[in-house]
């Protein structure tokens, strides 16, 4: 007999043989995964009384709280599409978003209200607004969470879903000027939460800190994973390095996922010496290796395990992940912190990736010749939505191209060392260089520019903005860095602005981002971080 995978069997089986298990702890609110079943079941059908039914789209503006974990619940098990929105997007991104993945229905927590009612007229595909009363103060109109929740059954949800179906579409800025929604489907999710599962090395007695965005490619698979083997999910509604390890320390937290930026913090927080963290957890992290003097400290204070794991938006996100041997032991630390470093081997469950030429054959095991990273198989993207060209774009013979150039070294270890594309990772957001030197052409003063990535301690790179002012015209790095502000996301914004007489273009007009780049990462092995 063969059965749809989709994560959806998850919470069957969580609520099935763990009733009475803490599922859900978020502040001073606990929820048992029978209430946190029955919770989404209402949700669902408060849901389908608006309309929402298989195939329709529903976009959630909320940070990382109880009700964002059930609306990937009671959103999906309806055969709805669940639109995760990124909260630190401004509310013409958000606008644009919403419009474009076709939402009938906004589910926004009222922090964010303001956000949403300045665009309610701008939004015409959308029907229903919901709004969670988090105890923020909102001026938006819209039927409230709870009392939806409250006027309907618990009743269990039956829906045939097909585990080809999209699940949810995540937007994720590319090469592009506008971000690309990438549709999952539930077989996807289903296999990299499997990968989530067994590299993790998940179990029933894990305790999840939900560190990582729930919204960012759906927790990289932790909303579906820790469910499946009845594991807590303890949410984190912003990022604070100190309530983070007294959470670690309160609620026994053994598993994490965030950016090389946050275990930077948290060995920065000023209550590091006094939390006694006992459980040894896992954190997992991606989009930069952390440094090693960053890894010593998080090993020595926080006794905590590094996994550093690969992949990106268009594979729902888990290719590879550095796996630990036990000869590394061996090896003095340095060498293991360079290892460390690597993206590592493919997954289990996610299909298959090489390192390949331009002519599509593989490039020499030796560390040393570089080529790009493609992947194929179960948890590559269905597609963009509504974009058929980038699709192509991407997806060539049957391989995904992620634009990321590495070397694979004589044991099968891949280790990224430039990128093709024009994204810059910062503190594992992907930032458009496109998208911002749009927004800087917009500027009266502005005659060309271009955006590339410089190393950062920090958020490991940041966008930095050369500019060439037309003649007769003056503008100042402060007044660039307010017209910008006011039209992108803060953390898109550049760090640094620098004006110089020309930027160094091919005769066909290309920009030439590498030569600019040059300058910024000379003497450096890897143009990434």
């Amino acid at each position: 007999m063969i059965t749809p995978l989709t994560p959806l069997d998850f919470k069957r089986r969580a609520v099935k043989l763990y009733p009475n298990k803490t599922a859900v702890v978020d502040g001073d609110k606990r929820f048992t995964y029978r209430e946190f079943g029955e919770r989404v079941n209402r949700l669902s059908h408060g849901l389908r009384k608006l309309g929402v039914e298989n195939g329709t789209k529903v976009a959630v503006l909320a940070p990382n709280t109880h009700p964002t974990l059930e609306c990937f619940y009671g959103i999906c098990q309806l055969g709805a599409v669940m639109v995760p929105l990124n909260i630190r997007l401004n509310a013409e991104e958000i606008r644009y978003i919403v419009d474009h993945s076709d939402s009938e229905v906004v589910i926004v927590d009222a922090e964010w209200g303001e956000r949403i009612h300045s665009i309610r007229q701008q939004l015409p595909k959308v029907r229903h607004i919901i709004q969670i009363d988090s105890g923020y103060s909102s001026p938006l109109e819209a039927l409230d969470y709870e009392e939806l929740l409250a006027a309907s059954p618990a009743d269990p949800i039956d829906v045939n879903i097909d585990e080809n179906q999209p699940i949810t579409i995540n937007y994720t800025s590319g090469t592009t000027s506008r971000p690309k929604g990438v549709i999952m489907t539930h077989r996807g999710n289903y296999l990299n939460a499997a990968d989530f599962l067994f590299h993790l090395r998940v179990s029933h007695e894990d305790v999840y800190l939900h560190i990582l965005p729930m919204f960012h490619v759906n927790g990289w698979g932790g909303v579906w994973a820790i469910t499946a083997v009845g594991a807590t999910h303890v949410c984190l509604r912003k990022v604070d390095p100190a309530h983070i390890l007294e959470l670690f320390e309160r609620e026994g937290v053994t598993l994490a996922c965030g950016a090389p930026t946050v275990l930077n913090m948290l060995v920065q927080a000023p209550n590091l010496d006094k939390v006694r963290i006992t459980t040894r957890p896992r954190m997992a992290t991606a989009g930069s290796p952390p440094p090693a003097a960053i890894i010593d400290r998080v090993q020595r204070h926080l006794h905590m395990e590094v996994i550093h794991v690969y992949g990106m938006t268009e594979t729902s996100p888990f290719i590879s992940y550095c796996e630990w041997r036990k000869e590394f032991e061996q090896l003095p630390p340095e060498q293991q912190a360079t290892i460390k470093a690597r993206q590592g081997v493919e997954m289990v469950f996610s299909g298959e990736i090489k390192v390949v030429r331009k002519d599509g054959t593989e490039v020499e095991w030796n560390g040393q010749e570089i080529g790009e990273i493609v992947a194929r198989g179960n948890v590559v993207m269905e597609g963009y939505y509504k974009q058929p060209e980038e699709t192509a774009n991407t997806i060539r013979d049957g391989w995904l191209h992620t634009g990321d150039l590495a070397v694979v070294h004589p044991d099968g270890y891949i280790e990224i060392v430039d990128r093709l594309k024009d994204v810059i990772i910062s503190g594992g957001e992907n930032v458009s260089s496109v998208e911002v030197e749009g927004v800087l052409f917009q500027h009266p003063a502005v005659a060309d520019a271009a955006v590339v990535a410089k190393p950062d301690e920090k958020w490991g790179e940041v966008p930095v903005a050369l500019i060439v002012v037309k003649p007769g015209m003056n503008v100042t790095a402060e007044e660039l860095n307010e017209f910008c502000r006011a039209r992108l996301a803060h953390y898109k914004t550049p760090k640094q602005y620098e004006f110089v007489d020309e930027l160094p273009r091919t005769a066909t007009g290309k920009l030439q981002k590498y030569k600019l780049r040059e300058r910024f990462w000379a003497g450096r092995e890897k143009r990434v971080q």
